[in-house]
């Protein structure tokens, strides 16, 4: 992990630092399990980052605004959080077209959050599917 990104982590607040990781250790799994290549790790927007060849960015972070929730963020001009809108409404919360909204209360919906993250990995080679439309 690189020097910035780890000093972004020890940043957040005792308890909501072993959240964030998790998510981190779900990307990296998501991303060696999908045999995509390597993963660039870095701070966008002073927010851990996540990337492959085939994907979309994945952002993920905490913010004292909102001490209850954190959020995975996506690219905006994508369709993916409207299709993850239509698949998970049910289980998952959502900010615009931007972000899933985690809280920290509650038990991370982890069969969603991985299946999203799966699709913006692979969102260069399925952004022309109907669900996530172009």
């Amino acid at each position: 992990m690189k020097a910035e990104v780890q000093a972004k982590f020890d940043s957040y607040p005792k308890h909501i630092k072993p959240l964030i990781l998790k998510l981190r250790t779900l990307i990296l799994s998501v991303a060696e399990n999908m045999d995509l290549g390597g993963i660039e790790e870095a701070l966008k927007w002073g927010e851990p980052s996540y990337q492959v060849k085939s994907g979309s960015p994945v952002r993920m972070d905490w913010k004292e605004k909102y001490p209850n929730q954190y959020f995975l963020f996506f690219h905006c001009q994508t369709k993916l959080v409207d299709t993850f809108r239509e698949l998970y409404s049910d289980v998952l919360e959502f900010e615009g077209n931007r972000a899933i909204v985690l809280h920290v209360d509650q038990k991370l919906p982890e069969q969603a959050v991985q299946h999203c993250i799966e699709m913006a990995m692979k969102y260069k080679n399925i952004k022309h599917l109907p669900l996530l439309g172009a």
